[in-house]
C-alpha cells in the first residue's frame, strides 16, 4: 500500500519564522521516503497539504501540484517494475538531469534551493544564499540548467547593477531616489552562484561553469574614498542622549561601541563577553570574524565598556535595517553631512587609529583584514585629507596656482 503526504522540513532544520522545504513523504510497505519538492515556504504557510497565507500561494501551489504528480508517477513506475524506490534517482528525474551529467533544461533553482540547507555555512551566509535564490527568480533568465551561458551571467550582472536598495516609507513620500546596490553586494551574488555551480560540477550534474571563462571579470569594486566621521562629529554622536530604551538610543550605543572596537555589524551581533579575558587590567580577545573567519585582535576601550555595562555586558541587539534607519535619524538630528550607516563606525575606527599613529599592520589585525592591502585604503584617505588641507592653506594665504 502506498500513501503520500506533504510535510514541512521533516528533519526540523529550519529556524522559526524562516522558509524551509516542502517534502513529499511516500510511505510504501510502512517505510517512509522523503523527497524534496524544491519549493520553500514558512511552516505556517503549508496547511493540510496546501500553500496558503502568501501572495504567490497560487503560483507555488500550481508548481507544487506539478512536482508532486511527477514524483508520484516516478514512484509508481518503480513499484510496477519491482524496483526499490531510489530517492536520489527520482530527484534526478524530477530535475530532468541526464545520467551522463548533462541537462535538458531541468529546474536548476529547485536543485540549488535543495542544496542550500545542506551547506556547512553560518546563518548570515545562508540568508545571503536565500536572497540569491529570490534574485535569480526575479531575473528569470537563469532558472534552468540550459540557461547557463556567459551571456546570461553578464545579463544577470547588468540586471543586478540596476537594482535599488529598499527605501523607507519616508524616502518614498519625500521623493528621494533609492541608491543602486553596490559592487560588493553584486560580487557576493556572483560568489554564491559560482559556489553552487561548482557544487553541481562536483556532483556530476554539469560539466563546466560559465564562471570558468569569466575569471577576474567581476570584482568587489573597493571604494578608495572611504567616508568616516571627524573628531567633531564623533563628539556629537557621543554627547547625544536619546530617550533610554528607544531604537535610536540603542543605535547610538551600538555605533559608539563599533567606533571604539572596529567590529563590523555582524561581529557585534555575535559578540560574546566570554571570549574576552582580563590581561594586565585590559579586556582582550582573539576571535574570528563571522563572515570571513579571519582572526582579529580586540581590546575593550573604556567607551566600549560603558556601553556594555548599560546592557548587562551585552551588545544592543537590533536588525541591520532598523539600525540603519535609526542612524539616519541620528544623522539628521546632529546635522552630519556624511551618510551614517552600520559600516561607517568601522571606517571611523580605522582612520582614527591610523591618524593617532597606530601602525597599519596592527590596524589590519584589529579589523581582521585578510591582507594589509585592505587596510591601506584608509591610509590613502588620510593622505588625501592632508593634501586637501594643504590646498585650503594655500588658497587662504593666496598662494594657490
Amino acid at each position: 500500500m502506498i500513501t503520500t503526504a506533504l510535510v514541512f522540513d521533516h528533519r526540523g532544520r529550519t529556524k522559526p519564522g524562516q522558509e524551509g522545504p516542502i517534502e513529499l513523504r511516500v510511505t510504501y510497505n510502512r517505510k517512509p521516503y522523503y523527497i524534496n519538492t524544491g519549493i520553500k515556504v514558512r511552516g505556517r504557510e503549508l496547511y493540510d497539504g496546501r500553500i496558503t497565507g502568501r501572495r504567490d500561494a497560487l503560483v507555488l501551489q500550481d508548481r507544487l501540484d506539478i512536482v508532486v504528480e511527477k514524483i508520484e508517477r516516478a514512484v509508481t513506475a518503480c513499484i510496477e517494475k519491482g524496483l526499490e524506490i531510489n530517492v536520489a534517482a527520482i530527484r534526478s528525474q524530477l530535475y530532468n538531469l541526464g545520467a551522463s551529467g548533462g541537462c535538458d533544461g531541468g529546474d536548476m533553482l529547485a536543485w540549488m534551493e535543495e542544496q542550500v540547507p545542506m551547506l556547512k555555512i553560518k546563518e548570515t551566509t545562508r540568508r545571503r544564499y536565500d536572497v540569491l535564490m529570490s534574485r535569480l527568480r526575479e531575473f528569470g533568465k537563469l532558472t534552468a540548467w540550459s540557461d547557463l551561458s556567459v551571456e546570461n551571467i553578464y545579463l544577470f550582472d547588468t540586471w543586478l547593477h540596476g537594482l535599488r536598495r529598499p527605501s523607507s516609507n519616508g524616502d518614498v513620500q519625500a521623493g528621494r531616489v533609492r541608491e543602486a546596490i553596490g559592487d560588493a553586494t553584486v560580487f557576493n551574488y556572483h560568489k554564491s552562484l559560482k559556489s553552487l555551480l561548482n557544487r553541481a560540477i562536483k556532483f556530476g550534474i554539469i560539466k563546466t561553469s560559465p564562471y570558468s571563462r569569466l575569471r577576474g571579470e567581476f570584482s568587489r569594486g573597493v571604494n578608495e574614498n572611504v567616508e568616516y566621521l571627524n573628531e567633531e562629529e564623533i563628539a556629537a554622536v557621543e554627547s547625544l542622549r536619546p530617550m533610554e530604551g528607544t531604537q535610536v538610543a540603542m543605535a547610538r550605543d551600538l555605533f559608539v561601541f563599533q567606533m571604539y572596537t572596529g567590529l563590523s555589524y555582524s561581529d557585534t551581533q555575535a559578540f560574546d563577553m566570554s571570549a574576552y579575558k582580563k590581561v594586565g587590567g585590559r579586556w582582550v580577545s582573539v576571535s574570528s570574524r563571522v563572515k570571513t573567519g579571519v582572526p582579529y585582535v580586540s581590546q575593550l576601550l573604556p567607551q566600549a565598556i560603558d556601553v556594555l555595562e548599560r546592557y548587562g555586558w551585552q551588545v544592543p541587539k537590533m536588525g541591520n535595517t532598523q539600525y540603519n534607519e535609526s542612524l539616519k535619524v541620528i544623522q539628521q538630528a546632529l546635522g552630519i553631512r556624511t551618510r551614517m550607516h552600520s559600516h561607517l563606525a568601522r571606517h571611523t575606527f580605522a582612520t582614527r587609529a591610523l591618524s593617532m599613529g597606530v601602525k597599519i599592520e596592527n590596524v589590519s589585525r584589529m579589523l581582521g583584514h585578510t591582507n594589509i592591502t585592505q587596510t591601506q585604503r584608509y591610509a590613502k584617505v588620510l593622505a588625501q585629507s592632508v593634501m586637501d588641507d594643504f590646498d585650503m592653506m594655500a588658497e587662504k594665504t593666496g598662494g594657490k596656482r
